[in-house]
């Protein structure tokens, strides 16, 4: 059965309230890989109390809906989506730990075509509830496997980031943990390919898959440490393509391209000489 395009653009998300702790804030930095050199004082800053600061990347985490297209309404196999673009929009730093309310609803959808699946685009505010300030802006791209052919609109679908052909200006290797997914699920995405070895088998893989937002917290992570001196403040916007999955315990390495405020950049693993994400772009504070 096609999907509804109406039903899915004005599915009625409630506000969601999320409170998180200075706890909550350190345990995300641990999932995406800070402390994992306990004499890097840099990484400290983020998973100590004394002085806290938060990795911008943890935006994703706040105000989540959860996993709503399993929803049998929304008409959608929730089995064939795939996660296919993230993006973050920064309007001021995020508090150690905070009250905010989530404010969620689906921007646009594009029909392939049949055979040849449907783009889904979602937004997310995160509004923190005391001060009623406008603190970031989650964005998504899901692509839905199947579900084309729906009679919906055919565009418009923004062009993916082009990344220099030029060698990089700067290379950042940050290892993962083998216990990396495992950490990163505590933040909330409970889904059990990440950490179940039966499920992984049964979805294709060798061994469960660390998050694609594990993943991408691991290139914000980057981009701060080469481009803003670890300084949250000084990052605005981070937005990836997702290309391939990462095992925990591989070393994703980071290639950066400076152009000003802007900076693009890709993900591989070093290991496996495999590109994780692309057509990456980061714009920093002026």
């Amino acid at each position: 059965m096609p999907i509804d395009h109406d039903k899915l653009m004005n599915w009625p998300f409630p506000d969601l309230e999320h409170r998180y702790t200075e706890r909550d804030t350190i345990l995300y930095a641990l999932g995406v890989g800070c402390g994992h050199n306990p004499m890097d004082r840099t990484d400290l800053r983020f998973v100590y109390e004394d002085g806290l600061r938060v990795l911008p990347t943890m935006a994703v985490v706040l105000g989540y809906p959860g996993f709503w297209l399993k929803d049998p309404a929304t008409g959608i196999d929730w089995r064939k989506v795939l996660h296919g673009e993230q993006g973050l929009i920064l309007h001021r730093p995020l508090p150690t730990a905070a009250t905010v309310i989530g404010k969620s609803r689906v921007t646009g959808i594009v029909d392939k075509g049949e055979g040849k699946g449907a783009l889904m685009y979602s937004e997310r505010d995160v509004v923190e509830q005391a001060s009623g300030d406008l603190l970031c802006t989650v964005t998504s791209t899901t692509f839905l496997r199947g579900e084309g052919g729906f009679g919906g609109p055919t565009g418009p679908s923004p062009a993916p980031h082009p990344v220099p052909e030029r060698a990089p200006d700067q290379t950042v290797d940050l290892p993962t943990l083998p216990q990396a997914a495992l950490i990163y699920r505590l933040s909330g995405d409970t889904n059990p390919l990440h950490a179940d070895p039966e499920i992984a088998a049964q979805a294709g893989f060798p061994r469960p898959i660390l998050h694609g937002l594990g993943t991408y917290g691991v290139a914000g992570r980057a981009v701060l440490r080469a481009c803003c001196d670890d300084d949250p403040s000084r990052l605005k916007t981070l937005n990836v393509r997702f290309s391939a999955p990462v095992f925990p315990g591989e070393t994703i390495r980071t290639e950066l391209w400076r152009d000003g405020a802007m900076v693009s950049f890709r993900c591989r693993v070093v290991e496996r000489d495999v590109v994780v994400l692309n057509n990456g772009l980061a714009m920093l504070a002026g």
